[in-house]
């Protein structure tokens, strides 16, 4: 067999690509873990905290796309399944990929002025302000990456980018665990800016190669306004309204925690619930990821009990996955918080068991998210989101007027951003029996 007819054979296989995916999330996750881990280590801790107020700055940056790869990736696979478009001029066009990797580098270098702006005027205080420069680099490439990473997935190519993106994060972790060792940490985050910057240009070799693009085709602008308005910005104002309220309702806390209070341990355990729900987020991406193919060929097609199929075996292997992490997490999470944070803060089993039921709550939301979000359904999801959006706003000064103490001032956070969450399920779980309908109503037009 040729080395063409293998990777078309990997491609196909669900299993296959499910396990690299999910080697892969499990080595963001680790990355994501082992830069706490390290710069907790060789930061202060008034350092630390504006470190984390980066990277939330960082997934702002990230998430400012506003969903657009999303809008370009359901696009593109009409286009590769041959389901077609709207109408006629809504047929898709290789320029538009062009198009969106120019905008995006716009944004990451907006964002990059933004952030030397803040250091340089101490919004962003720091005693080491390139490296907090080369660290936002670093991340908001991510901006770009996951332009292509859609893309290649649309065309059937998600195999080769997840094992291209896997040896990347190998080679990044082990730059990470080598500043502990004595390598410059400026010279380690620079090293992961390189990589991704040639990872970023392997998957666009790939995609090239692909669809016979023509490198031409790379630069967009020969697209007319018109075109882009037609294409994109009949969804993108109700996609960016949905990444703006996802991004501030996730991130929103390390905000407006710092204004609440300069107690560390409420930081802290709020970068613990963080991390450990991207983390949940990344498997569930990752296992929704390898089911879309043929989930996005149910949807097209209307064959609704293809949909419900694969739709409870989603929901049962996200649920499953959270379930597993949860009972993990009740017995050795506070192990993990004190060797994570290098025992600057205490998290008590109260809190444990509330982050541990968010991470369940959030299984459901991240599955209706992903397949919702892969089918262009942005306005059922933005329906959904705001009420998530008005609980994450509302946790922390709740928690402020009526705690008492620092201690209880975290703790009443938790409950009541566990409180958001299993709201927000819940009305996920509604959301699916909607798409569901939809699908087995135009099964029944047929």
């Amino acid at each position: 067999m040729t080395l063409t007819g293998r990777i078309d054979r990997w491609e196909a296989s669900g299993r296959s690509l499910a396990l690299l995916k999910l080697a892969n999330v499990g080595l963001v996750t680790v990355w994501g873990f082992i830069v706490t881990y390290v710069f907790v280590r060789i930061l202060p801790l008034s350092d630390f905290r504006a470190f984390l107020i980066l990277i939330a700055f960082s997934n702002f940056t990230i998430s400012a796309e506003f969903g657009i790869t999303q809008i370009a990736y359901g696009r593109l696979r009409r286009h590769w399944l041959g389901a077609g478009g709207e109408g006629e001029g809504d047929l898709f066009s290789f320029e538009e990929i062009g198009l969106l990797f120019s905008w995006l580098c716009g944004l990451l270098l907006i964002g990059t002025l933004a952030v030397a702006a803040a250091l340089a005027t101490r919004l962003i205080p720091s005693s080491v302000p390139i490296l907090f420069l080369l660290f936002f680099l670093t991340s908001a490439l991510n901006v770009v990456a996951l332009l292509v990473k859609r893309a290649l997935a649309a065309v059937d190519r998600n195999f080769l980018w997840e094992a291209l993106d896997l040896a990347r994060r190998v080679v990044s972790i082990g730059l990470l665990a080598a500043i502990l060792m004595g390598l410059d940490a400026h010279l380690s985050v620079a090293l992961q800016f390189v990589l991704s910057v040639i990872g970023i240009g392997a998957g666009m070799a790939i995609l090239q190669a692909r669809v016979a693009m023509r490198a031409r085709q790379w630069v967009g602008f020969r697209l007319s306004d018109g075109a882009v308005k037609g294409r994109y910005l009949r969804q993108a104002g109700t996609s960016a309204l949905l990444t703006l309220s996802e991004i501030s309702a996730y991130n929103a806390p390390y905000f407006t925690i710092a204004i609440a209070t300069r107690d560390a341990r409420a930081m802290l355990l709020f970068d613990f619930a963080f991390k450990l729900s991207r983390a949940l987020s990344a498997f569930v991406r990752a296992t929704v990821e390898a089911a879309l193919p043929r989930i996005s060929s149910a949807y097209f097609a209307g064959r609704a009990a293809d949909m419900l199929r694969l739709l409870r075996r989603a929901l049962l292997v996200a649920v499953g996955m959270a379930s597993v992490g949860a009972l993990i997490l009740l017995v050795a999470g506070p192990t993990i918080f004190g060797i994570l944070f290098d025992h600057r803060a205490a998290i008590g089993e109260g809190d444990v068991a509330m982050i541990a039921a968010m991470q369940v709550a959030l299984s459901v939301t991240c599955v209706s998210v992903y397949v919702q979000g892969a089918l262009n359904r942005f306005a059922p999801l933005l329906r959904q989101s705001v009420p998530f959006l008005i609980g994450s706003l509302l946790s922390v000064p709740i928690a402020a007027v009526f705690a008492r103490g620092a201690a209880g001032f975290a703790s009443l956070f938790l409950l009541l951003y566990l409180m958001t969450f299993m709201g927000t399920a819940l009305l996920h779980m509604r959301s699916l029996r909607t798409l569901l309908r939809d699908v087995a109503g135009r099964e029944a037009q047929g």
